[in-house]
């Protein structure tokens, strides 16, 4: 069972005394070849757990540093299916970081649900995150996505009331992602001192780990949120190293995978008795 990746990896970090920390890089981005190279390199910097975007046209859920990224994997003709074949070359040198699918509904409807699930767990993948998938909406993609034995990750975010969170976390495995910030990613910051008493609340609700996204750009940042959260997600400060490499003509895979050293670094520094899956 794929699942079982994601669940062994917050068990070992849960024993660690520490939080994971989740990278997320875009299908594609900037090129087929760059984007394996930062892909696999990206458990030795520091990576627990990877959250791999698949481009699509309309991310209304993200700000412009992944539009950018989504519109240069478009351009190297990437998708969902070449992006799960991305997962695929991944696994043939690594079998156990969990790699989390993240995008949009329309391209695995195109696909099908069900074509879309066997095909993603033949390629390695462990987990699925669907920003525009409502739960009311997704019994056929639970369904299929159960037949192959990968997790729905689903978002919580800070306007999820109690009633709202018993809605959202049914039918969820592998961890709940939370939505630090209001808006669009890569735009406000996340305050520890705020995510802090929501992120017990999701837990208690779900009974499993809680990773924070939204709002995490530095070292400091990803470390305080360390010590409040099961796991740190970062995506729009690596997707700008990627423009930044290119628009200094600089190695982009070694520029991104410094980023993600250094903000690895920061997570793994926290250790705490209080995080990491204390889950009920």
């Amino acid at each position: 069972m794929t699942t079982a990746r994601i669940d062994a990896r917050f068990a070992a970090l849960k024993a660690e005394g520490r939080a994971a920390f989740i990278p997320y890089v875009m299908g594609g981005d900037p090129t087929p070849e760059g984007a394996l190279e930062i892909l696999r390199g990206l458990p030795a910097a520091g990576a627990d757990i990877i959250e791999l975007g698949f481009p699509f046209s309309d991310p209304m859920a993200e700000g412009p540093p992944i539009q950018k990224a989504a519109i240069r994997g478009l351009k190297a003709g990437f998708g969902l299916r070449s992006t799960m074949d991305l997962a695929r070359e991944f696994r043939k040198s690594d079998d156990a970081t969990p790699i989390i699918l993240m995008g949009y509904l329309n391209p695995i409807e195109s696909l099908g649900y069900d074509a879309f699930a066997a095909y993603a767990a033949d390629c390695g993948v462990d987990g699925l995150i669907v920003v525009d998938c409502p739960p009311e909406e997704a019994a056929p993609l639970v369904a299929a996505l159960d037949k192959a034995a990968i997790s729905l990750i689903r978002l919580a975010t800070p306007t999820s009331d109690d009633d709202r969170l018993k809605i959202v976390v049914q039918g969820t495995s592998g961890f709940v992602y939370y939505v630090a910030v209001a808006g669009v990613t890569g735009v406000k910051e996340a305050e520890a001192e705020v995510v802090a008493p929501a992120v017990e609340r999701v837990r208690k609700a779900s009974g499993l780990p809680v990773a924070v996204g939204f709002g995490i750009k530095t070292p400091e940042r990803a470390a305080a949120i360390a010590r409040v959260a099961d796991a740190v997600v970062v995506g729009s400060a690596l997707v700008d190293e990627v423009a930044f490499a290119l628009e200094a003509n600089e190695p982009v895979a070694s520029r991104v995978l410094a980023k993600v050293k250094l903000l690895g670094d920061a997570v793994r520094s926290v250790r705490t008795s209080a995080s990491v899956a204390e889950t009920v």
